[in-house]
């Protein structure tokens, strides 16, 4: 099976090829879905003109997402570079109090510089950022309660509104790409992110989350619109003993219903683009389908296929590397089981080079790169980034939108947990001995 082996195992697969038995019984569990949206005949005409003119070098630039920690602005176009990010810690020249309109400035010079091609046809490039509870990493942006207090309000309105605030900040800054809901269903409340959860209610994740896709999203091409990232697919939050990045134990049904709601409800609320996760899934406890960053059964036979997504799909970050017999920088079977663009932070120049020789010596299909390109140019084109860029619009630079205190106190009220004092457990009694384990015991920023 692909979950096992090494990278180069199961190469000659294309998209949609030839299911183990195991492998078919996975994917039958998913109920089919109709897709809410058909691709523009017309748009699609041009993509593939597009895609046919490309060279290899090309086509894997873009699906290439590095770090601007360790991109240069000049280095986009001299590798056809399609997406970058910035994870915590990335700013602006270092600057961590860096200004809206810094932040702005730097995404405009890397969109030039992604015009600045030799390519017959411009592709502009689009930059993503972890903008889960409001724009976090950029100093003076209003935060609002992480998913695990806004599961608590439940309360999709106030979840949309919380979406496109946070969409306008983002546009602030001259990004159009929020990584963003989190979708995790968590099962064992010692997983150390179960505050990235709305709840251990596959439903009410699956409606909050559906939820900030509409917000963030909006009509994916105004002024105060981003793409949104439904993620992380599949069982992040149900990991076994509550492990990060470990295994998921559940039957082909369960996992389904429980670890896939959030997916069909982001799906029919539009979503562009789903990331992967780092864990791994074994079926029923027995048989192991590996790290799903590798499940080509998964990625490919359910997301594309059974639930008819016709968007991107990403990475997390270094993910690839966690596979049996790959590195962060090389992983054909990842390539092959259906990841379109790959979140490469350091490693993106030898990532490039190590795909584009795979595909020159047969462990890769050249109709996998393809898929993945005009996966890609799908989406760049709904946002309408090819008409006019994301820093063109009217929030860009502007310190105001990053500001929305109104909302977050609402969504602070709205969160809040009375708990009931039970066996009169407070006030805690003078003189009381109390035990508190953890790194975080004596830790506020971690506490809070």
């Amino acid at each position: 099976m692909l979950g096992l082996g090494a990278c180069t195992a199961g190469s000659q697969l294309g998209p949609g090829q030839g299911w183990t038995e195991d492998e078919a019984k996975a994917i039958a569990a998913w109920p089919g879905r109709q897709p809410t949206g058909k691709p523009d005949p017309a748009t699609e005409r041009k993509i593939a003109g597009i895609v046919a003119g490309m060279t290899l070098e090309q086509k894997v630039g873009q699906m290439t997402q590095p770090s601007i920690l360790s991109i240069k602005p000049a280095e986009v176009g001299q590798y056809y570079i399609g997406s970058i990010l910035n994870g915590g810690g990335g700013y602006p020249g270092g600057k961590r109090a860096a200004s809206a309109a810094e932040w702005a400035a730097l995404a405009a010079e890397y969109g030039r510089a992604s015009l600045s091609t030799d390519m017959s046809v411009k592709i502009p490039i689009v930059w993503g950022t972890d903008a889960v509870h409001g724009h976090n990493n950029v100093r003076g942006a209003t935060m609002f309660p992480h998913n695990i207090g806004l599961g608590t309000a439940n309360d999709p309105e106030l979840v949309r509104k919380i979406g496109r605030a946070t969409a306008r900040q983002v546009r602030a800054t001259g990004i159009g790409w929020a990584f963003a809901p989190t979708l995790a269903v968590v099962q064992n409340q010692r997983w150390g992110r179960s505050y990235e959860s709305y709840s251990s209610d596959p439903a009410i994740v699956a409606r909050l989350g559906a939820a900030l896709v509409r917000g963030l999203q909006g009509t994916l091409n105004g002024d105060g619109d981003v793409l949104a990232s439904a993620k992380h697919f599949a069982g992040d939050g149900g990991t076994f003993n509550g492990v990060d990045q470990g295994e998921t134990r559940a039957s082909a049904t369960d996992y389904a219903a429980i670890h896939g709601a959030g997916y069909y409800a982001t799906l029919d609320a539009g979503v562009q683009t789903v990331m992967i996760s780092y864990n791994s899934w074994t079926m029923g406890g027995t048989v192991p389908f590996g790290k799903m960053h590798g499940n080509r059964a998964m990625v490919t036979g359910v997301v594309k296929q059974k639930l008819g997504f016709d968007g991107l799909i990403v990475s997390d970050w270094n993910a690839i590397e966690q596979i049996p017999g790959c590195q962060r920088d090389h992983c054909p079977q990842a390539v092959i089981a259906g990841t379109d663009l790959f979140m490469v932070p350091d490693d993106w120049k030898t990532f490039i080079a190590n795909t584009v020789t795979d595909v020159r010596e047969g462990r890769i299909p050249v109709a996998r790169i393809d898929d993945a390109v005009t996966r890609i140019l799908r989406v760049k084109f709904r946002t309408g980034v090819f008409d006019r860029p994301i820093t063109a619009g009217r929030y860009t630079g502007d310190e105001a939108a990053l500001s929305d205190r109104p909302l977050a106190q609402e969504a602070v009220r709205k969160s809040a947990v009375l708990l009931k004092n039970d066996g009169a457990t407070l006030p805690i009694r003078v003189g009381r001995r109390i035990l508190v384990v953890g790194d975080a015991a004596d830790s506020f920023p971690k506490q809070s």
